[in-house]
């Protein structure tokens, strides 16, 4: 793990998050419904996602998993590139970052497993949550203090848009 210090210096340079869905934005917990599995998702993370792109940041969604439900939340936040089913991760990251000409600097990546651990070793910073499986707390830049669901992706989001001045102030953001 990257110092303290070294993380918030890496932090400077993103423009661009790319999160995983399942332990990162949800807690993971499923519960099956009729026709897909339900997720929880946390409401400050949400806020903080259409915040950070309203600032013009760029924000992904690479996942496994492909539930209609979870891309329409996507969709509704803003984000606008949520790629479900991906087999391998690293493929759909490299065409990403190809078609956006993104360099490995600008992206933070937020995983939790083993399957975001290549995809991690990709870009400028790695992100996971507090209860990230141990291959992945291994090798991350950032460990934030909240668990998957529970808020970590505004915590990244946050730290990331205060460091760059752009995060909320009274007198910029008027009711």
């Amino acid at each position: 793990m990257v110092t303290d210090l070294n993380y918030k210096t890496l932090l400077k340079a993103v423009h661009t998050f790319v999160f995983d869905v399942d332990g990162i934005l949800t807690d993971g917990t499923l519960w099956l419904s009729e026709n897909d599995w339900v997720r929880r998702m946390s409401v400050r993370d949400g806020w903080a996602i259409q915040f950070a792109i309203r600032q013009g940041y760029r924000m992904a969604v690479i996942t496994g998993g492909d539930s209609p439900l979870v891309k329409d939340r996507l969709h509704r936040l803003g984000i606008k590139e949520v790629y479900l089913a991906a087999g391998k991760k690293t493929e759909v990251l490299q065409q990403y970052m190809q078609t956006h000409r993104l360099q490995p600097e600008n992206i933070l990546y937020m995983g939790d497993d083993i399957p975001d651990y290549h995809a991690m070793q990709m870009c400028g910073v790695k992100a996971c949550p507090a209860d990230a499986a141990v291959e992945i707390l291994e090798t991350a830049h950032y460990i934030s203090h909240k668990k998957g669901g529970a808020g970590c992706v505004r915590d990244v989001i946050e730290q990331t848009l205060r460091l760059q001045k752009k995060w909320f102030s009274p007198e910029k953001h008027k009711g």
